[in-house]
């Protein structure tokens, strides 16, 4: 009963704010126009563009109004279609595990019922099968010949990450469990070759130390602060959304250092696979080197969290030091944590001094650093941030490899 009052209060609150962002100025706008030079274009995949913690897309009602991607400058993918890209948008769990995330994902990519699979449903307690999207899949056509570029911001680019590990490797405690006629095709792997790029806006590849801060500090916020802050899943405990399930089974988890670094040990990068990943920063570093938010980049919402995160050092129960490293932020993620997993191979990538033909799969590409909180990388929730222009340079460099 407690979880269900919960939960509807919830979805009040989250209504509420969804109103308020909307009378800022008005909900959406209108992303200028951009121009492509597709004559070096080797490819043209389409592009799916998962939402991270608390987001939304093209399945919800709300997206109409506030587009997830482009926020209140309007949407960016109406805008990048008009320019020859063909771009999609998920609709995922806003607080669910990266697991659960990546089986809706493939469901809506596929056109089928979502299979959360046997093994993990009666590990963390939850009902095998979700949302059917059958006659309504995202995507027309999808396979090795058909690819697609995955673009996930926040915990979306965890959710894209082991969503390409299961289409790639499957999930053997999956095949233990299930008779092969009712495995999800999914957990049978063999898919690598479907997927063309991943590209990963302000990801907390190796978690985010905004869970370690003390609480009592996180208390500082005002009213007006909590209120946004909701919208963006801070603060929220497991069993306030979704169906009743095991906490381990929620994004608040996955985000947290520890288990991002299990993560990271089952999640692999694949020589077929090109990698782009783009870490945020709202902070400058000040003269006894902790970080603070800059409040021409950094919105209300994430100013206090931003500030915490910037002169927060220590160790997680699991042992792992937060250094001086973890101090530059975007008030949700550490900067450092965005540029890349810490398992994986990287290498720093600038399109204005780099050659594309340097640019190998495998790899990830880690470009310059944006400027801005990290919701301006998807148009922002308080300063308008046009990004319409900056997706279309980069997926035009993708298209060209």
């Amino acid at each position: 009963m407690r979880q269900k009052r919960l939960r509807k209060w919830t979805a009040v609150l989250l209504a509420l704010v969804f109103a308020a962002l909307c009378a800022l100025s008005g909900c959406g706008g209108k992303q200028a126009a951009v121009s492509v030079d597709n004559a070096k274009w080797n490819t043209n995949y389409m592009y799916v563009f998962v939402h991270g913690l608390s987001g939304w897309g093209s399945y919800d009602d709300r997206y109409d109004k506030l587009p997830y991607w482009g926020m209140r400058t309007g949407d960016a993918l109406t805008t990048l279609k008009a320019a020859g890209f063909d771009c999609y948008a998920a609709s995922v769990d806003p607080q669910g595990s990266a697991w659960d995330r990546a089986c809706e994902l493939y469901a809506q990519l596929t056109g089928t019922r979502v299979d959360y699979g046997k093994a993990h449903s009666e590990k963390f307690v939850h009902k095998r099968y979700g949302e059917d999207y059958t006659g309504r899949g995202l995507i027309a056509k999808w396979s090795a010949k058909d690819k697609i570029n995955l673009v996930g911001h926040s915990f979306g680019g965890a959710t894209i990450r082991l969503f390409s590990e299961l289409l790639a490797n499957g999930s053997a405690a999956e095949r233990a469990a299930t008779d092969a006629d009712d495995l999800s095709p999914l957990f049978a792997g063999g898919k690598a070759d479907w997927i063309w790029s991943i590209t990963a806006l302000a990801a907390p590849h190796n978690g985010t130390s905004a869970y370690n801060v003390p609480h009592e500090q996180v208390d500082t916020l005002n009213a007006k602060q909590k209120l946004f802050s909701k919208l963006m899943g801070m603060g929220m405990s497991s069993g306030e959304s979704g169906y009743p399930r095991a906490s381990k089974d929620y994004a608040d988890y996955d985000l947290k250092i520890g288990p991002a670094a299990s993560l990271n040990k089952r999640v692999h990068v694949f020589d077929n696979v090109y990698y782009f990943s783009v870490p945020c920063s709202g902070t400058t570093k000040q003269a006894d080197g902790t970080y603070y938010p800059d409040e021409k980049l950094t919105e209300p919402t994430m100013f206090n969290t931003a500030a915490l995160m910037g002169r927060y050092t220590g160790t997680t129960k699991g042992g792992y030091e937060i250094t001086k490293d973890w101090l530059e932020n975007d008030g949700l993620v550490n900067t450092i944590s965005a540029t890349a997993p810490f398992t994986d191979p990287s290498r720093s990538f600038d399109p204005a001094k780099d050659d594309l033909s340097s640019v190998e799969p495998g790899v990830w590409q880690v470009l310059p650093t944006f400027r801005g909180d990290h919701m301006s990388i998807v148009g922002g929730l308080v300063y308008k941030v046009p990004v319409a222009a900056y997706y279309a340079d980069l997926m035009s460099r993708i298209n060209s490899l």
